[in-house]
C-alpha cells in the first residue's frame, strides 16, 4: 500500500473520530454553540498537533500490516483529549455555578443589611453610613439639630401648668393687637412685611413670627426677603427662642452672603448660639462675621460684635 493511501486512511479515520464527537447523546446536544465552536477548534488543534504536515516529511504513521488490511493507531488518541476537553468544561461551569450562587448569597446578604440600616435610620433620626448626612462646614454646622419643630406625634404631652394657660390671646391683647395698622401702598409685599415690623416693633412676638413667615411664603423673591428672614429669626430670639431663631439667622446668611442683612443674621447667630451655651459654634460664627464683614465689624455693627464676644472666651 502506498504512503499516499495511508496518509488518505489516516485522515479518514480523524475525520470519523470529529463524526463520532458530533453523534453524541441527546443530552450532550445541549451545550451552547460557544462551547461546540470551542471543542472544533480544539479538534482542530488536536490534528494539527498528531499531523503538522500532508507530505510525510514530519511524522512518521504506526501503520501496521495484516493479511489484506492496514490498521491504524494514532500515538495519543483524540478520544483521550476530547475527553479531557469535556471535563474541563464541565468543571469551568462547575465553578462559574458557584461563583454565580455566592454573589446572589452575597446580594441578599447586601440588600438585607441595608433594610436594616434604613429602618434604623428611620427609628433613630441618623444617617446610615451608606447614606451619611452632608457634611457642614463653617457657619452651617451652627444651626441646633432639634431647631426643626418635631411632628405632632413626637412631642411631648403637654404639662398641666401648659394645659391651664388660656387657648388664645385676650381680648385686651387682640385690642392692642388690631390697633397696629397695616399699610396700604402700591407694594402689598412691602406692606405685609412693614406690618410683621410694626408687630415685632410693638413687642408682639408670637404676631410678629406668624406675619412674617406668611410674607416669605407669599413673596420668597422680594426685595424684602433678607431683611424678614433676619426679622423673624429676631421675633424668635426676643422671644426667648434662641433654638428657633437660629436656623432663620443661618438660613438668610447662607442664602445670599451679599444680601441686606446678612452680615447681621450671622451675628445674631453667634448671639443664639451664647444663648445656646454652645460657645464652640459661637466662636466659629464670630470669626466667620470678622473674615466675611470687617467693614462692618469696624462700622455699623462694631458695637454689637465686640459685646458678643466679650460674653464668650474664643481660642
Amino acid at each position: 500500500m502506498s504512503f499516499a493511501r495511508s496518509i488518505r486512511l489516516t485522515l479518514g479515520a480523524t475525520a470519523l473520530a470529529a463524526t463520532a464527537l458530533t453523534a453524541v447523546p441527546a443530552a450532550a446536544q445541549d451545550n451552547s454553540e460557544v462551547r461546540i465552536r470551542k471543542l472544533e477548534a480544539e479538534v482542530r488543534a488536536l490534528q494539527r498537533k498528531v499531523f503538522p504536515g500532508g507530505d510525510g516529511k514530519f511524522f512518521e504513521p504506526e501503520i501496521s500490516t495484516g493479511q489484506g488490511s492496514v490498521t491504524f493507531t494514532p500515538a495519543n488518541p483524540s478520544t483521550t483529549a476530547v475527553t479531557d476537553i469535556l471535563a474541563r468544561l464541565d468543571a469551568m461551569e462547575a465553578q462559574m455555578q458557584q461563583l454565580t450562587a455566592q454573589v446572589e448569597e452575597n446580594g441578599n446578604s447586601y440588600r438585607d443589611l441595608a433594610s436594616r440600616l434604613a429602618a434604623l435610620e428611620v427609628t433613630s433620626g441618623v444617617a446610615a453610613p451608606g447614606n451619611p448626612l452632608p457634611a457642614a462646614t463653617g457657619p452651617s454646622a451652627l444651626a441646633p439639630a432639634t431647631a426643626t419643630p418635631a411632628p405632632a406625634a413626637a412631642r411631648p404631652a403637654p404639662t398641666p401648668a401648659a394645659a391651664a394657660r388660656p387657648a388664645g390671646p385676650t381680648a385686651e391683647r387682640l385690642a392692642a393687637v388690631q390697633a397696629i395698622m397695616k399699610p396700604q401702598t402700591d407694594d402689598a409685599g412691602d406692606d405685609e412685611y412693614s406690618y410683621g415690623f410694626r408687630l415685632w416693633d410693638a413687642k408682639f412676638f408670637p404676631e410678629a413670627q406668624q406675619q412674617l413667615a406668611l410674607f416669605l411664603e407669599k413673596y420668597p423673591n422680594h426685595a424684602r426677603t433678607s431683611w424678614a428672614r433676619n426679622l423673624l429669626g429676631r421675633a424668635y430670639l426676643d422671644d426667648g427662642k434662641p433654638r428657633e431663631a437660629a436656623p432663620w439667622f443661618l438660613k438668610n446668611y447662607q442664602a445670599d452672603k451679599q444680601s441686606a442683612r446678612a452680615p447681621d443674621s450671622l451675628l445674631y447667630l453667634a448671639e443664639s448660639m451664647i444663648q445656646l451655651k454652645d460657645t464652640d459654634r459661637a466662636c466659629i460664627a464670630l470669626a466667620e462675621f470678622s473674615e466675611t464683614y470687617p467693614a462692618v465689624a469696624s462700622g455699623r455693627l462694631k458695637d454689637q460684635y465686640e459685646a458678643n464676644r466679650k460674653k464668650v472666651k474664643c481660642n
